[in-house]
């Protein structure tokens, strides 16, 4: 079996949510549901990493390690490469980023992708599930991903990609034959060497211009390695309605 670790980043601010990863669910605080999807697993260590020292002590009263790191990092990324480095892990550790709002993820989900991490020799290993609504290929909040024959990333992007130049007429077109669209998953996993080497690479026009962090990873040379799966978790938690959703669901499995 792989072996690997978990971090979770875990901000206290949140735009749409403020101290969303305090708000009750279903008994627990919404940072304990995602600590609880971690611990499920056989993980080397499981740390959250956090900006508040509420989070801190609710995780620490969960049972794993957390610390409190820079409030000026940019995206989750850079707070776990803050981890890494403060605790010394070793450039080949996998580790598994987890957001601190996804309390939904599966087991199995988890360990798939730091198994990709590990078998395929990848920098950064991610998920991909099929496309079968033409909306949701338009979609510009569902990411696109697509594939060499190797299962490396070769681009992703918010437009429909590729482009059917015989079908995509207008934005409710059909998708055609030929070619399954993928939604990037984005739950990530990668070596600690990589994640180090992928923090300290500049922003580039890509990732600005499509808001997308991942585009960093292609422009600075990493391979990202894309396991496709049957279906993708339930999203995470950006507004009420996401935290009651995540509610019902978890209510409905008790």
């Amino acid at each position: 079996m792989t072996e690997f670790s978990i971090v979770i980043p875990a901000r206290y601010a949140s735009s749409r949510l403020p101290g969303k990863m305090l708000r009750d669910v279903a008994g627990k605080t919404l940072i304990e549901r995602v600590i609880d999807q971690a611990l499920a697993c056989e993980v080397q260590d499981a740390v959250v990493a956090t900006d508040d020292e509420r989070i801190l002590k609710v995780a620490q009263a969960a049972g794993v390690t957390a610390m409190m790191t820079s409030v000026d990092h940019s995206n989750g990324s850079e707070r776990i490469e803050e981890v890494v480095r403060r605790l010394q892990w070793s450039d080949d550790r996998i580790v598994v980023n987890l957001q601190g709002d996804e309390a939904l993820v599966p087991r199995e989900h988890l360990e798939k992708v730091a198994q990709v991490c590990d078998c395929s020799g990848a920098d950064v290993a991610t998920l991909a599930v099929p496309i079968e609504s033409p909306d949701e290929v338009f979609d510009p909040n569902a990411v696109k991903v697509v594939l060499a024959a190797s299962g490396d990333a070769l681009y992703f992007s918010r437009a429909p990609i590729p482009w059917n130049r015989q079908t995509f007429v207008d934005n409710s077109g059909v998708l055609g034959t030929g070619h399954v669209y993928l939604r990037h998953i984005g739950l990530y996993a990668m070596r600690v060497g990589a994640l180090k080497r992928l923090v300290a690479a500049p922003v580039c026009s890509l990732e600005v211009t499509e808001s997308l962090e991942q585009l960093r990873f292609l422009h600075a040379g990493a391979r990202v390695q894309v396991a496709v799966i049957d279906e993708a978790a339930p999203p995470g938690v950006d507004t009420e309605q996401d935290l009651q959703r995540v509610i019902a669901t978890i209510e409905a499995g008790q």
